[in-house]
């Protein structure tokens, strides 16, 4: 599978990611898919301490412990459980970070994250701090490199500013083109990556479209989009490219942009792990097939956190 370089960095990602979000908690099933990742040529996997308390990382690190230099291992640090507590606390603090990557590499199994990440962020944090959180970690060797996930278009431009970031996680598809307008020529001037999740919108961008139309969004918008908007343009996106499946065509889509370091679907199943693969490894859509993709969609902008 290709390789893209995240930012400036030595770090070099499939095009294709694992989202382990979506793994669940059976251990042995989901070692069993991140097995047949890695011997699919998908080296680059994205957890969070977030992620079910911290078991997915765990589930993650036991299942790449004897693979790891084959690896790109990413994790999120800033969301806080307190015993006691309802719900997840925000928390990007510099002694906070600092505390949690330990925990990180613990779960991880490791004593390096290749890239660690921001799991959020908001304008009224103190950036400067949270910078010299990571700028530490990687100083002492403890992170190869850090990134922020965020869709935030405020928050970004801090950090491209002030910070060594080599990569943006955001959310990016047909549906949500809101990256295209604005970010991405602000990341590619300065040699940041996107990293794009969401790329089949809830699995509507898969053969499968109109069946996850009908279970999660019946009578629902997703983003900008009606329920009827998205009952037309599902469709006509599928019947773009007769020869190639809706995931190939919304997997590529995404890659087209040389500033897209990698695609990071989730797969709950081999099934859609290959699917996912099949689609990372397809042709591209031609000019004109581009093209019309975006004639079909809408150019969505961000609204909030100018």
């Amino acid at each position: 599978m290709k390789k893209n370089r995240l930012g400036t960095s030595d770090l070099y990602v499939s095009a294709l990611g694992l989202g382990c979000m979506s793994l669940g908690t059976d251990k042995k099933k989901a070692a069993s898919i991140i097995d047949q990742a890695v011997d699919l040529g998908v080296n680059y996997l994205d957890t969070a301490d977030l992620y079910d308390f911290g078991l997915n990382e765990e589930i993650v690190g036991e299942a790449v412990k004897r693979r790891r230099q084959e690896v790109i291992l990413a994790t999120k640090v800033g969301n806080r459980w307190e015993t006691g507590r309802d719900g997840w606390s925000w928390d990007p603090s510099k002694a906070y970070i600092k505390q949690q990557v330990k925990n990180s590499l613990r779960r991880l199994q490791t004593d390096y994250i290749d890239l660690y990440q921001l799991h959020g962020g908001t304008i009224e944090d103190h950036i400067d701090e949270t910078i010299e959180a990571f700028e530490e970690l990687k100083a002492e060797g403890i992170i190869r490199h850090y990134g922020i996930s965020s869709i935030r278009p405020n928050v970004i431009r801090e950090y491209v500013q002030k910070s060594s970031i080599i990569s943006v996680m955001m959310q990016y598809s047909i549906l949500d083109r809101r990256p295209e307008e604005e970010i991405m020529d602000l990341l590619a001037q300065h040699g940041i990556s996107i990293i794009a999740r969401g790329p089949l919108a809830k699995g509507l961008l898969t053969n499968q479209g109109m069946e996850k139309l009908e279970e999660k969004f019946s009578g629902k918008d997703y983003l900008d989009y009606s329920y009827e908007e998205l009952c037309t343009i599902l469709p006509k996106l599928q019947q773009l490219r007769p020869h190639h499946t809706l995931t190939e065509t919304a997997i590529q889509y995404c890659l087209h942009s040389p500033v897209v370091g990698a695609v990071i679907p989730g797969a709950s199943s081999i099934k859609q792990l290959k699917e996912n693969v099949d689609a990372a490894n397809a042709p591209s859509p031609s000019e004109q097939e581009w093209m019309q993709i975006q004639q079909l969609s809408k150019a969505n902008q961000y609204e909030a956190h100018r």
